[in-house]
């Protein structure tokens, strides 16, 4: 697929940390590119996400994803162990996120709406 914006769909999504210096710390030493899992990243790809970013401010998370147009976000990863790796990234994931108030009870990051777009603006 090429770098055409038009192709991607965006998503932005937020998600709370557990208020603990500790814990936030760690989290983003596991999102570090030295420290990303192979499998993850292969599932993210393989599902069609094709770029993401995690942006942080105090014990917030803010995710910007670029998939392809028929991305599926509930889409499992094909193989038993891109699941397997899937599901225990997950668990471990938990142990330092939280969910925002406004989640519905099996969500865990919440899609943003957007409210402003420059390119709206200026025309």
């Amino acid at each position: 697929m090429s770098n055409n914006h038009s192709q991607r769909k965006r998503y932005c999504l937020a998600l709370d940390l557990q208020d603990d210096p500790d814990l936030i710390n760690e989290y983003i030493a596991y999102h570090r590119p030295e420290n990303a899992w192979p499998q993850i990243t292969a599932n993210m790809e393989e599902v069609g996400i094709l770029d993401m970013e995690i942006y942080h401010v105090a014990d917030r998370l803010f995710m910007i994803m670029e998939t392809t147009l028929d991305f599926n976000p509930t889409a499992l990863p094909k193989t038993a162990e891109g699941r397997q790796k899937s599901e225990e990234w997950e668990a471990l994931m938990w142990k330092f996120q939280k969910p925002l108030a406004c989640a519905k009870p099996s969500e865990k990051w919440v899609p943003m709406e957007k409210i402003y777009d420059l390119k709206q603006a200026i025309k």
